[in-house]
């Protein structure tokens, strides 16, 4: 649509203008007589009409200029919206439209009331300067006092929020660009050993707890992953498992079954036959609940009510002091998947398939160091299988030359029992 330049603001309308019409329904502003007294008006990109102040005709008819260039190379900003509260744009504009499920915004929520409303609330999203959006950052760690991780998970979240005013034309640039996120500082994984977690088994002072860190170590779901196991996740005959929802609990509404955060978090994993047959004898001996509100359970507790995060981390490492190991957190179990999945030389895209991560370079980073490890047996393996015959290794032992061939299988009696709940 067109455009317009108004001269609107007059110190004295003309003799014989109210008789004439030409000023009819025109009012005069707090600047009258005086300031900006041409008006431009134009139709942004939305088809509302926009309008602003000038002092000269000139001004007025480059400022439309302007307007309508952006429009065309779409680089048009909203002049009115980049008013907007820093509290409208993270609550009403942002938060509605991140695509993650409704307990995750919840958790976004208790974030930016932590640590972004405090320091900004009230401020027009346009007025956040890069220096000022740096010196937040420093806030984590020096006011707010959080280490590991968190600062650069916090910083993310809040350079979304920003992100999102720049893509719906609110502000041309983020003030966090050029300004460098909180270094990432990834914790570093030992998880235990094979050994070491059937030693922890042992000790357990119930089959349910035995059961649950053995199928965990052989599966590596998340807690709330294989508290919220139901039986018909379970696919014996198919080797399968199906990892879909989970077991979470929320003050105020108790224990619940929830979606999982992302996509990739839904997953079907493949089950050895120790757990497959581990699953069979334990759902032969402990039946699920067969109705109520957690019919099907896997893991409850002896009353058929589900089992809380608490109560299996207390469980987990009062078998660990009675191993006589260190005090392994049930996320460990987790941990000693992901590693013999990659000492058994697994890609890293499989490994990140199988945990239900989103991106292939968040596993990597978490396992870096594992990694390392699995390339150096790679080394090895390429040693041994180019030593020239008689060649010793290091230690003055001969070298042992793999073939190149994969053996013959070998055929496996299998016991597989369907189970219905």
């Amino acid at each position: 649509m067109g455009y317009v330049v108004d001269r609107w603001h007059l110190s004295t309308p003309p003799k014989g203008a109210a008789e004439c019409g030409e000023h009819k329904g025109k009012v005069a502003a707090k600047a009258h007589g005086k300031g900006k007294r041409w008006q431009a008006r134009y139709n942004g990109p939305d088809g509302a009409e926009r309008t602003s102040l000038h002092r000269t005709k000139p001004e007025a008819e480059k400022e439309i200029t302007k307007q309508e260039a952006s429009k065309l190379d779409g680089s048009w900003i909203d002049p009115d919206r980049g008013k907007t509260k820093i509290e409208q744009v993270v609550f009403d504009i942002w938060l509605p439209a991140t695509n993650t499920i409704e307990r995750t915004k919840r958790e976004y929520r208790g974030v930016m009331n932590r640590y972004l409303i405090p320091e900004w609330a009230g401020r027009e999203v346009r007025s956040i300067r890069p220096s000022e959006a740096g010196a937040w950052q420093n806030l984590l760690t020096s006011k707010y006092e959080l280490g590991g991780a968190t600062p650069n998970r916090v910083s993310r979240l809040v350079r979304s929020v920003f992100r999102m005013a720049v893509i719906d034309r609110m502000i041309p640039v983020s003030p966090f660009d050029g300004i460098k996120a909180p270094t990432l500082v990834e914790p570093h994984i030992d998880p235990p050993d094979v050994s070491t977690v059937r030693l922890i088994i042992k000790e357990a002072h119930r089959d349910r707890w035995a059961v649950m860190a053995q199928l965990d170590a052989l599966t590596g779901m998340r807690s709330g992953e294989i508290r919220g196991l139901r039986v018909d996740n379970l696919r014996l005959l198919n080797q399968a498992l199906d990892v879909h929802q989970q077991l979470v609990y929320e003050p105020g509404k108790g224990y619940y079954l929830d979606k999982l955060k992302t996509g990739a978090g839904r997953r079907t994993l493949p089950l050895n036959k120790a757990a497959i047959d581990l699953l069979a004898w334990y759902l032969s001996k402990y039946p699920p609940p067969a109705q109520g509100e957690w019919a099907g359970l896997v893991f409850t507790m002896p009353g058929g009510t589900p089992i809380g995060e608490s109560t299996l981390d207390w469980a987990f490492k009062a078998m660990c002091t009675k191993a006589k190991a260190r005090r392994y957190r049930w996320h460990d179990l987790r941990h000693h998947y992901a590693s013999v999945l990659i000492a058994g030389g697994e890609n890293p895209k499989v490994v990140s398939r199988r945990l239900g991560h989103t991106d292939v370079a968040f596993t990597m980073r978490i396992y870096a160091h594992l990694f390392a490890e699995a390339e150096e047996q790679t080394r090895s393996v390429l040693d041994a299988a180019w030593a020239e015959p008689g060649e010793t290794d290091g230690s003055g032992g001969e070298i042992s030359q793999p073939t190149g061939r994969n053996p013959e299988p070998v055929s496996r009696e299998r016991a597989l029992v369907q189970v219905n709940p």
